[in-house]
C-alpha cells in the first residue's frame, strides 16, 4: 500500500481512468451533502489563512491487476461519492464558464474538461476519467458528455447535476472564489496491490468522510471484492443486481438490511443487531464454507420469497390472500418462520393447504396477543427459532403443538382470555382496527366485500356533548355508557354514509335511504333488526362478534393423545438437567477454591439488580423474570461453566473466553459458555455476564 498527500485537481490531472467496480454501491449523496461540500469550498476559498480543505481519501486498486484486453482502468475501493461529486460540480462550473465573458487563470472550459473529467485523446469510454457503476453510468456519461439523457436516469446524479449549476450561477460574481476552493481541495492518495494488500479488509477499516456504508454495502463488497473481474459481472448480473431493483432504487438499502436480517435469523436462529448484519453474515460465510456463488444462490432464493410475502408477488391467489391478511397486522418478526415456511413449501415438504393453514394460524396467534395486550418483544424470539422445533415428518401436526405448548409471555391466548379483551378494548384506536372489522365483515363470503371506500362508524355517536335523544336512548347512566363503550367493538361498524349518519337518533340510522336496514356488510345486518341502541345491545352485539372472532382467528386444535406426545417430549430431562441441587454438588463442596469461586460470583451476578434472583432446583440461575435465566453456573473439579442466554454473534469478548453452545445443549446453537478458573477472570467474566444481563432487558423492552 502507497500513501500520499496530495491536491485534488493535481490527482485527477495525472489519472487517466478510475472505474466503480459493480460491488461497490449507487451514488448516493443527497443534496445536504452536496451544499456542504459546496460550503466548504467557498469558506477555504474565501479564506487565505486556510491552506487546504482535506476531504477524506481515495483508495483505489492499482492499474495492471484487472487486465481486460490491455485496457485497465484503475478500480475505487474507497471514494466514489466524493469523486463523482466534485466531477458534477467541474462539469456546472465549465458549462457556465462557456457561456461566460469572465477570464480565470487555469480555469477554462477547454481546461476543466480535458484536464479533470476527460481524457481527451482516447475514445469510447476510455474518453472519461470517471467510469460509475451499471445504474449510475448512462446519465454521469451523458452530463459529461452533454448528450441527452438515458430514458431512466440516476436520479441522485441528474438532482446534484440542478444543485450545482444553480449554485454556480448565485455564484457568478465571484468565481474565483469557487476555482481557489477547488484548488484547496486535498486527499490522501492510497493505491493498493493487491498481490499484497487485502481490499477488503481495508475497505472495512476506512473511516472516510461521506455517507455511512450500509450493511447492504459492505455485504455486496464483501462477495464480490475478491472476485476475477469476469466472475464478479457474472455474479453481480444474475443474482444481486436482480436483488438491488426488486427493492427499487431508494428503498434497497434499507429494505435489503432488513431482508438479510430476517435471512440471518432463520439460518442462526436469533435475530442479529441491525449493525451487526454484516458481522453474521461474515460468520455464517465462514462457518458454512459455502462457495459465495451457492451463497448468492440462497441469497437470491430467500429474497424471491421475501418480495412474494411483501411486495405481493405470489401467483396463488390462495397464498396471496393469507400472506397479505398477515401483513396487515405489521408483525415483520414472523418473516423467518414465514421464510422456513417457504422453503418447505417450495421443496415440496409443505402442501399448499397446510402452507396457508400455518400462516392463518400465525395471523390469529398475533392478533389474539395484540389484542390481549401481551407485549410484543417476545415474539421476536419466538419466532426466530420456531421453525427449529417443528418435526416435518409431521409437519402441521407438531406445528400446531408447537404454539399450544408455547408459555407465560409467549402464550397463544386462548378463545376465554381473547374474547373478554375483545369485548372490553378499545378497538376504534386499536392500530389495526380497519383490518379487524374487515375480516369479520368478510369471513366465510365467497364474494369478499372491499371496505377500502368505507369508513369506521360509531354508532353511538362519538359526541361528548351528546344530543338529547341520544342521552334518552341511553337512561340515566348514559354518562358511564358513553365512556366505558364508545371505542369498544360492539359500538363500531363500517358504512359509506357516515357523513349522512352523523349525530343522527339509531332509528333515523336505521332507517334513512343507506341506512343499517339496507345495508348488505354483515356487521350492519343485525343491527337494521333493532328498535334501540343502548348498553344491554351493545354488550349483545360485542358478544356476537367476538364469538364471530373466534372463528376468525381461531386457535390450533389437537386431540389430547397427541398433544400429550409432545408434551412428555417437551418434560423430558437432558443432559443438562441433572436432579441435584447446590448442596450436593460434590466438585463445589469438595475443592474449597471453586466453592469460593462460586460464591464470589454468585453474589456479583445479584448485584447486577435487585431483581435478579438465585434459582438452586439445579445448579445456579440468575433469573430477571420467572422461567428467563440469563447466566447459568456449573461448577466443575477445575472450574466453572457460565452458560449465557444471549446470541452467541452479539458478544463482545476480545480475549475469545466465550465459545458457543452447540445445539444438543438445548439452548441453541448461537448461544454462549464460558469457563473461568482464577479469582482475576471474575471481573472479565462479569462484563459477558453483564451483556446478556442488557440483551434480556432489551429482550423484555
Amino acid at each position: 500500500m502507497k500513501a500520499s498527500e496530495t491536491h485534488l485537481l493535481k490527482f485527477l490531472r495525472k489519472s487517466e481512468q478510475f472505474a466503480v467496480p459493480i460491488y461497490q454501491r449507487t451514488y448516493s449523496w443527497t443534496e445536504a451533502e452536496c451544499r456542504q461540500l459546496w460550503d466548504d469550498i467557498i469558506r477555504t476559498g474565501s479564506n487565505n489563512n486556510i491552506r487546504a480543505h482535506f476531504l477524506g481519501s481515495i483508495v483505489y486498486i492499482e492499474k495492471g491487476l484487472y487486465s481486460v484486453t490491455g485496457y485497465s482502468p484503475m478500480l475505487i475501493i474507497d471514494g466514489q461519492q466524493r469523486l463523482t461529486t466534485v466531477s458534477l460540480l467541474i462539469e456546472a462550473l465549465a458549462r457556465h464558464l462557456e457561456n461566460s465573458d469572465e477570464v480565470i487563470d487555469g480555469f477554462s472550459t477547454k481546461k476543466l474538461r480535458n484536464y479533470y473529467l476527460l481524457n481527451s485523446e482516447e475514445t469510447d469510454e476510455r474518453r472519461y476519467k470517471l467510469i460509475l457503476s451499471k445504474t449510475d453510468k448512462e446519465t454521469y456519461l451523458s452530463i459529461i458528455s452533454q448528450s441527452p439523457l438515458p430514458n431512466e436516469t440516476s436520479r441522485r446524479i441528474t438532482k446534484n447535476f440542478e444543485i450545482f449549476e444553480e449554485l454556480v450561477v448565485k455564484q457568478s460574481k465571484d468565481l474565483s472564489v469557487l476555482c481557489m476552493g477547488l484548488e484547496k481541495l486535498a486527499i490522501v492518495d492510497i493505491s493498493l496491490n493487491k498481490e499484497h494488500d487485502n481490499p477488503q479488509l481495508i475497505f472495512e477499516s476506512m473511516n472516510s468522510t461521506g455517507r455511512e456504508l450500509s450493511q447492504a454495502d459492505l455485504i455486496r463488497n464483501f462477495v464480490l471484492m475478491d472476485q476475477e473481474l469476469e466472475q464478479q459481472e457474472y455474479l453481480y448480473n444474475h443474482y444481486w443486481y436482480p436483488m438491488e431493483t426488486s427493492f427499487g432504487k431508494e428503498p434497497y438499502v434499507e429494505g435489503f438490511d432488513d431482508f438479510m436480517r430476517h435471512y440471518l435469523t432463520v439460518k442462526n436462529g436469533v435475530k442479529p443487531r441491525i449493525k451487526k448484519i454484516y458481522d453474521v453474515f461474515k460468520d455464517l460465510r465462514y462457518e458454512t464454507n459455502w462457495e459465495i456463488e451457492e451463497l448468492l444462490q440462497d441469497l437470491h432464493k430467500f429474497c424471491q420469497y421475501y418480495w412474494k410475502m411483501t411486495l405481493r408477488q405470489e401467483l396463488n391467489q390462495k397464498l396471496a390472500d393469507a400472506l397479505f391478511d398477515l401483513q396487515q397486522l405489521k408483525s415483520n418478526v414472523t418473516y423467518p418462520l414465514l421464510f422456513e415456511l417457504y422453503d418447505d413449501y417450495e421443496n415440496n415438504l409443505l402442501t399448499l393447504e397446510d402452507f396457508v393453514t400455518a400462516i392463518r394460524i400465525i395471523e390469529s396467534y398475533v392478533l389474539r396477543r395484540a389484542i390481549c395486550d401481551i407485549p410484543t418483544p417476545s415474539m421476536s424470539r419466538t419466532f426466530a427459532s420456531f421453525a427449529r422445533k417443528i418435526n416435518k415428518d409431521h409437519y402441521l401436526e407438531s406445528f400446531k403443538a408447537e404454539f399450544l405448548l408455547l408459555q407465560t409471555h409467549r402464550r397463544f391466548p386462548r378463545d376465554q382470555e381473547f374474547t373478554n379483551h375483545l369485548k372490553e378494548k378499545d378497538i376504534y384506536n386499536f392500530q389495526r382496527c380497519k383490518y379487524l372489522l374487515r375480516q369479520l365483515e368478510n369471513y366465510g363470503r365467497k364474494e369478499p366485500v372491499s371496505v377500502n371506500e368505507y369508513s369506521i362508524e360509531h354508532i353511538m355517536p362519538q359526541n361528548y356533548n351528546l344530543p338529547p335523544e341520544w342521552r334518552k336512548e341511553l337512561g340515566e347512566d348514559w354518562e358511564r355508557i358513553h365512556s366505558e363503550l364508545l371505542h369498544t367493538l360492539g359500538n363500531l361498524t363500517l358504512t359509506g354514509y357516515n357523513s349522512e349518519y352523523s349525530d343522527r337518533p339509531f332509528t333515523q340510522k336505521r332507517d334513512i335511504e343507506g341506512g343499517f336496514r339496507q345495508s348488505p356488510l354483515f356487521l350492519n345486518r343485525e343491527l337494521g333488526t333493532l328498535d334501540e341502541w343502548n348498553e344491554k345491545t351493545i354488550q349483545e352485539r360485542a358478544n356476537l362478534l367476538s364469538d364471530r372472532a373466534v372463528e376468525v382467528w381461531p386457535i390450533p386444535v389437537l386431540p389430547d393423545e397427541i398433544l400429550n406426545k409432545y408434551i412428555s417430549v417437551k418434560k423430558t430431562p437432558g443432559p443438562r438437567f441433572a436432579n441435584y441441587t447446590i448442596d450436593d454438588h460434590k466438585h463445589l463442596m469438595d475443592g474449597a477454591t471453586m466453592h469460593s469461586l462460586f460464591s464470589r460470583l454468585s453474589q456479583e451476578i445479584q448485584e447486577i439488580d435487585p431483581t435478579v434472583v438465585e434459582d438452586f432446583r439445579k445448579y445456579y440461575a440468575a433469573y430477571k423474570v420467572e422461567g428467563t435465566n440469563f447466566a447459568s453456573i456449573e461448577g466443575f473439579a477445575n472450574s466453572l461453566r457460565v452458560d449465557l442466554c444471549m446470541p452467541f454473534a452479539e458478544i463482545y469478548d476480545p480475549r475469545k473466553m466465550a465459545k458457543r453452545i452447540p445445539p444438543e445443549y438445548g439452548l441453541g446453537r448461537s448461544e454462549a459458555r464460558v469457563k473461568i478458573r482464577e479469582f482475576d477472570e471474575i471481573p472479565y467474566v462479569m462484563g459477558l455476564i453483564r451483556q446478556a444481563f442488557q440483551h434480556l432487558i432489551e429482550d423484555e423492552d
